[in-house]
């Protein structure tokens, strides 16, 4: 945890994840109206993408909004997920 993706010249993967946004404290359906409208979501996907880019020389992304099935090994002792605001 002290190296960053620089230092293990590592690269990313930026994958959009709706089901983030998903708010279940009302019961078994999950709720989605806390999740930016597509549109919205899309503009922040991109500046990010945008951002890791202009960080990163090696940066991976999948479609936005799309089924898209994902798999990775974790080599850490923790995930942590990233959200950005506008």
């Amino acid at each position: 945890m002290n190296r960053s993706v620089q230092d293990v010249a590592g690269g990313l993967l930026v994958v959009s994840q709706f089901t983030l946004a998903a708010d279940v404290a009302g019961g078994n359906r999950p709720s989605f109206t806390q999740a930016a409208a597509p549109e919205d979501g899309r503009r922040l996907y991109e500046h990010f993408v945008a951002q890791a880019r202009a960080a990163h020389p090696v940066v991976q992304t999948g479609r936005f909004a799309a089924d898209m099935k994902v798999s990775l090994v974790n080599d850490g002792p923790i995930t942590i997920p990233m959200r950005m605001t506008a």
